[in-house]
């Protein structure tokens, strides 16, 4: 099992709302966390901690508009590999990881990656497109699927399971 899998199972009512609350605003104070869960603060702020440790919570992050800092294009890519052995897949993963790539999947199915990228404009997605797909030996192929409107974006993940 893996460390998450088995933290995630230990998870009690407490440290699912501890969660369902810093999901939504992790700035909230540990005094109004407690208060809504019916805790001490210190042992919120324990279950917080400890939820840190064991890789139930991996980072806390500012969701920023993308439009609001000049990158108003969404883009989601669908890549075919050439090649699908461990090292050429692992190579692949370290292509991507770069500051335009919001997210990035190794799926099932007909593709082998889904992308989703910020840019500020089809000038740059262009320029990116031919740097991580077009000169990339191992790419056989790749899709562009441009988004015409940000319906839902998050990160929040349910924390009761069911």
């Amino acid at each position: 099992m893996a460390k998450t899998d088995a933290a995630s199972e230990s998870l009690d009512k407490f440290d699912r709302a501890i969660l369902d609350l810093v999901q939504r605003d992790n700035t909230t104070p540990l005094r109004l966390m407690a208060e809504q869960v019916n805790l001490s603060t210190a042992a919120v702020q324990r279950r917080i901690k400890r939820m840190e440790e064991r890789g139930v919570i991996t980072g806390n992050v500012a969701i920023v508009d993308p439009t609001a800092v000049g990158r108003p294009i969404t883009i989601i890519v669908e890549v075919m590999a050439e090649r699908t052995s461990i090292e050429a897949l692992e190579a692949m993963k370290a292509h991507f990881a770069v500051p335009e790539v919001q997210q990035c999947y190794y799926v099932t199915g007909e593709v082998d990656f889904v992308l989703v990228l910020t840019v500020a404009s089809m000038q740059e997605y262009q320029a990116l497109a031919r740097r991580l797909f077009a000169e990339n030996a191992n790419v056989t192929w790749f899709k562009t699927i441009v988004a015409l409107d940000r319906v839902k974006v998050g990160l929040e993940v349910p924390s009761v399971p069911g």
